[in-house]
């Protein structure tokens, strides 16, 4: 069974089953493919600065080299925070009911920092819940699709298109402003005498 998206709103459980949006589903997308000389795919490949071994496509993503050639497999590494504490795996959300919190302003929405989105098929909703959305109420709720060391956060909106997660990391500026204003002495600005002197 494919994992679904779950919220909770005012004790009620809608269910999404989702896919992924980017630029290449929307505006499409070319490929340009490296034929060999007998007009077969070129395979990509990167070979170690020893020159000992050729890493394959994908292979790089089951772990790292430490500098010595160790090789790590990636579930043997472990997170740590700033202060070198180790960081608390969050677990994935898919399938496990998340509570919804909101409404929220459009000035959060503006303020989150988007890195997915996704478009949601309804499978349960709650009519509470739609008619909320489709009024243009936007709820946020944590999302994390794989377990991880920091959760994301998702906006569930709707529009005359359906459904979506907006999903990414809220932004938080910190404003600077000029906190003395400093004044002129009044001889500087009421003086009309100036050194300049244009005459020959």
């Amino acid at each position: 069974m494919a994992k679904v998206i779950a919220v909770t709103l005012g004790g009620s459980e809608s269910t999404f089953s989702f896919t992924s949006i980017d630029r290449a589903a929307i505006y499409g997308k070319r490929r340009r493919v490296a034929l060999d000389a007998d007009g077969k795919p070129c395979t990509r490949a990167s070979l170690l600065d020893d020159g000992s071994m050729i890493l394959r496509s994908g292979m790089t993503g089951q772990g790292y080299f430490l500098p010595d050639g160790t090789f790590l497999k990636q579930a043997e590494l472990e997170g740590f925070g700033a202060d070198g504490q180790p960081l608390a795996k969050a677990p994935s959300t898919l399938g496990v009911p998340q509570d919804l919190e909101g409404p929220v302003t459009p000035q959060e929405v503006l303020d989150l920092r988007v890195q997915s989105i996704y478009a949601l098929a309804p499978e349960t909703i709650d009519e509470s819940l739609k008619a909320e959305l489709q009024s243009g109420s936007v709820y946020r709720f944590t999302f994390n699709f794989r377990e991880d060391y920091r959760a994301e956060q998702a906006m569930l909106i709707a529009n005359d298109n359906g459904f979506f997660a907006l999903v990414g990391q809220p932004v938080h500026y910190e404003w600077s402003r000029l906190e003395t204003v400093s004044e002129l002495p009044a001889s500087d600005v009421d003086s009309d005498d100036d050194d300049l002197d244009f005459d020959f």
